[in-house]
């Protein structure tokens, strides 16, 4: 049974995307287990705030070139 979760991180990596800064929280939890299902493609990094993670996904674009996630 695929969840609409998974399918969102299937469609991240098909774009490309292969980190993710976040904050864990109630409305995130299905993504949660997403990502440990996925087994670490994309990889998720957490924040310890929300607006942490928002500079932490432009510094990775300005720095990589890559998408900021």
């Amino acid at each position: 049974m695929t969840l609409v979760a998974d399918s969102v991180l299937q469609r991240l990596t098909e774009w490309g995307v292969r980190r993710v800064y976040g904050y864990p929280g109630d409305g995130i939890n299905g993504l949660l287990g997403a990502f440990d299902r996925a087994d670490g493609d994309p990889e998720f990094i957490q924040a310890r705030h929300e607006e942490m993670s928002a500079f932490m996904a432009c510094a990775h674009a300005k720095f990589t070139g890559e998408v900021g996630c």
